[in-house]
């Protein structure tokens, strides 16, 4: 049926690490500010995997849940500012405490079925303001110079970029642990092996 997309069409995936509410509110007013018209759109947030296609849906995902299952959460600690300028329009936030630990699970993310070749070498960052005026730029990357936060993360997203341009949430995943059907099937497979050593 027209309209109707199947996984074999093809879909793009991306993965990220949500902030807490009131941070990720904060940072979202303050890239608003800047006249950022995609702060109203995009929450504020850590990439792990940029806009990735993929032809198989299911595959990928698994290898993304497998990847959360044995991630420990860690800290993250954001502070100070930083400008991609003038390869890109971009100032953001650096992360400090846990900018090894999304290298890693980057790393991670990025084989098997998301296994690609990437135009730049992967750096976490906080995007506050971009493909705004050079002004805008200038004083994002000067009010925003104090800023720090820190924070638990402990889950990450799995978004799949639809046909309209929009990054909808497919998964939260909760960092060392299974899925909840997976969940279910290994507790009662635990069960049935301690009934049967008693």
């Amino acid at each position: 049926m027209p309209g109707i997309r199947r996984v074999s069409d093809g879909m793009s995936l991306g993965v990220i690490l949500g902030f807490p509410p009131e941070i990720a509110e904060e940072l979202q007013r303050w890239r608003a500010s800047f006249g950022d018209p995609m702060a109203t759109v995009i929450p504020a947030h850590i990439t792990l995997v940029t806009t990735t296609p993929t032809q198989d849906w299911e595959a990928a995902r698994d290898h993304v849940r497998e990847v959360a299952r044995t991630q420990a959460p860690f800290m993250v600690t954001i502070a100070g500012t930083g400008s991609f300028r003038p390869v890109s329009p971009v100032v953001f936030i650096n992360v400090e405490e846990g900018f090894g630990a999304c290298v890693e699970l980057h790393e991670k993310l990025q084989t098997g079925p998301l296994e690609r070749e990437l135009p730049f070498a992967y750096h976490p960052h906080v995007t506050i303001a971009h493909d705004v005026a050079p002004e805008s730029l200038d004083e994002a990357e000067t009010v925003l110079k104090e800023y720090r936060a820190t924070f638990p993360v402990v889950s990450m997203g799995l978004y799949e970029h639809d046909a309209d341009g929009i990054w909808q949430l497919r998964e939260e995943l909760d960092f060392g642990t299974e899925p909840d059907g997976e969940r279910d099937t290994l507790r009662a497979a635990d069960a049935d092996g301690a009934a049967a050593t008693h």
